[in-house]
């Protein structure tokens, strides 16, 4: 695992946009590049700037296939809520990714059961997701699996915390009745899957989460924790989210990763 420290949000933001954005550009053009992606206030900069890269002629998204974290239930793909009108908002309807080649899933599917199934074989259809992109939770939940949530566990159906509930209640006018009480998200095993893992972890209310999947064992608890298993995780923090962390971890990141902060 590693740990590249900025200064704040916005910096650690644009260090992970242009990582990945490296990522697309330097990609085998032969085959399509799998992106996986994630909602919230956490990739918002990464998103705008995506957005002016591909506007300056930096980066196209015409070889890249999409697959989203999550989505809610009950709530139709239209609502100013969802999470298929969030993605359209901050990214897909602003930059030269063909439609069809995103996939979201569907929160009023008849068979919520057989959606999850499908979505993970069209995961593996198209070959597999080469980086996915995540934020962290309070609480050290990725995606919507929850403290407690299996760390082999796939695309699925799963109850909300109230925790991620008043979280989540700022986008529904502040009412916490408003946040559906389900979700369609991919698994713990489904992000692990990914030959990439990049999280944007930024904000001192962020900090203890963090602690524990650095520092502390693996953990359903603390479901992100299962980073420290993958070949190839980056987690890309501000100094606020680092608060906790002992000084010695933070020294050392940063002197191992001095050379990648500033390029």
């Amino acid at each position: 695992m590693r740990l590249v420290i900025h200064q704040n949000h916005e910096k650690a933001s644009l260090w992970a946009a242009a990582h990945i954005a490296n990522k697309i550009k330097t990609y085998d053009q032969s085959k399509p590049f799998v992106l996986g992606l994630p909602t919230g206030s956490s990739p918002l900069v990464i998103y705008k700037e995506f957005i002016n890269m591909v506007k300056k002629g930096e980066l196209s998204f015409k070889n890249v296939r999409t697959f989203n974290m999550d989505e809610y239930i009950g709530i139709p793909s239209d609502h100013p809520q969802s999470y298929r009108t969030f993605m359209m908002e901050n990214l897909f309807k602003h930059v030269d990714i063909d439609h069809k080649h995103i996939h979201l899933l569907d929160g009023l599917a008849k068979d919520l059961q057989k959606e999850c199934e499908n979505y993970e074989k069209a995961i593996v259809d198209e070959g597999g997701i080469e980086l996915f992109l995540g934020g962290m939770g309070t609480d050290g939940h990725i995606a919507f699996n929850e403290p407690g949530s299996s760390l082999t566990s796939r695309t699925r159906i799963k109850s909300l915390t109230e925790e991620t509930k008043s979280a989540n209640s700022r986008f529904f006018d502040g009412d916490i009745k408003k946040v559906p009480g389900t979700a369609l998200t991919v698994g713990v095993g489904t992000v692990m899957d990914a030959r990439e893992v990049v999280i944007i972890v930024t904000g001192r209310n962020k900090a203890r989460a963090l602690k524990a999947c650095v520092e502390d064992g693996i953990n359903h608890m603390w479901t992100l924790s299962c980073l420290q298993m993958h070949p190839k995780a980056i987690l890309v923090c501000d100094d606020a989210a680092t608060e906790e962390l002992k000084v010695g971890t933070v020294n050392y990141f940063k002197d191992i990763e001095k050379d990648n902060i500033n390029n």
